[in-house]
C-alpha cells in the first residue's frame, strides 16, 4: 500500500454514523487527538484528526470505540472537498481525513457509571463445607 498512515491518539468525539440514501451505504465519523511534540522546545500541541469508517469496519468502532479511549488506527490519507458558507460567500474547503482500514484499542478502558459496571460473581469460603456466593462489583 504506497499511501499509509498509522497514528495512535485518544478518540475526541464519539463515533457517530451517517447514512445516504440514495445509496444506502453508511460511514461512521470521530476525531482523533494526537499529542506532537517539538524537540527544540517544550511546546506539545494537539494535532485534530477525522476518520471515516465503512462498511463492516464502522459498526465495529461503532461498537466499541468510545469517547476518550486511546486508539492505534491504521488508514489511508485522503482529501475531503466542500463548499463552506463564510459572511454569506461559499468557499471551496479541502480538508485531510483518514479512511480507516484497521483500528487496535490501547490502553485501559475510560470509567464508565456505575451503572454500566458488570456485576461479577466472586466465590468466598463460608467454612470448609461449604462457599457463599457474594455478588461484587467489577
Amino acid at each position: 500500500m504506497n499511501n499509509l498512515i498509522a497514528l495512535i491518539g485518544h478518540v475526541g468525539q464519539a463515533p457517530h454514523s451517517v447514512s445516504f440514501e440514495d445509496t444506502g451505504n453508511k460511514v461512521v465519523k470521530f476525531s482523533l487527538a494526537v499529542k506532537e511534540f517539538s524537540s527544540n522546545t517544550e511546546e506539545e500541541r494537539t494535532l485534530w484528526f477525522d476518520v471515516d469508517a465503512w462498511g463492516g469496519l464502522g459498526e465495529r468502532v461503532l461498537n466499541t470505540v468510545t469517547k476518550g479511549r486511546e486508539v492505534a488506527i491504521q488508514g489511508r490519507l485522503s482529501l475531503s472537498t466542500f463548499t463552506k458558507e463564510i459572511n454569506g460567500v461559499k468557499v471551496p474547503v479541502t480538508k485531510p481525513v483518514i479512511k480507516l482500514t484497521s483500528f487496535h484499542l490501547c490502553g485501559r478502558k475510560p470509567v464508565a457509571d456505575e451503572e454500566t459496571q458488570p456485576v461479577v460473581a466472586e466465590i468466598k469460603p463460608k467454612s470448609r463445607r461449604g462457599f457463599r456466593l457474594a455478588a461484587a462489583k467489577g
